[in-house]
């Protein structure tokens, strides 16, 4: 199964067509990190990670993590740790985006595999299917409503890949 982001603002997977948005930047072949763009390409999905605080754990075939207050994404070009889950720790010297947010973006978010297996520095980090409520521009994940997102949720398995183009 392939989900399909066709333009800036449509996703599709089987018959369904959502509305989405995506990078503030657009789409792009050449991804660099920080610049606002959505990677172009075809690439795995992770776990799905939820607020179990605020939501229930979604109906997927994937893996679900509950997200918890010390949990973080490195998007330190810097650090060993570049494009990787993190705890969150005084001590931790780097950048990071947090996870457990005010915001309901990441109630629920799907990890995108895009530069994860080995990170190249400055590639990219952190892309994420993610929630949004108004579609405005990301800052290069794809954001879908929450309805349409759990609707994705069951239909998706952990051999489902996603076409950026």
């Amino acid at each position: 199964m392939i989900i399909i982001i066709k333009n800036k603002d449509t996703l599709l997977i089987d018959d369904f067509r959502f509305k989405c948005s995506v990078g503030k930047k657009g789409i792009t072949k050449k991804k660099i990190e920080g610049d606002l763009a959505t990677p172009k390409g075809k690439y795995g999905l992770g776990n799905i990670y939820y607020r179990a605080d605020r939501v229930q754990k979604p109906l997927s075939k994937l893996k679900s993590v509950p997200i918890r207050k010390n949990m973080g994404w490195c998007d330190d070009p810097n650090s060993k740790l570049y494009n990787k889950l993190i705890k969150i720790k005084k001590s931790l010297n780097i950048k990071y985006e947090k996870l457990y947010r005010k915001d309901n973006k990441y109630d629920f978010f799907i990890l995108i595999k895009y530069n994860y297996k080995k990170p190249i520095k400055f590639k990219g980090s952190a892309i994420f299917l993610h929630l949004t409520k108004n579609y405005l521009p990301t800052k290069g994940c794809i954001a879908l409503c929450k309805k349409d997102f759990l609707i994705l949720a069951k239909l998706i398995n952990n051999k489902t890949k996603i076409k950026i183009s």
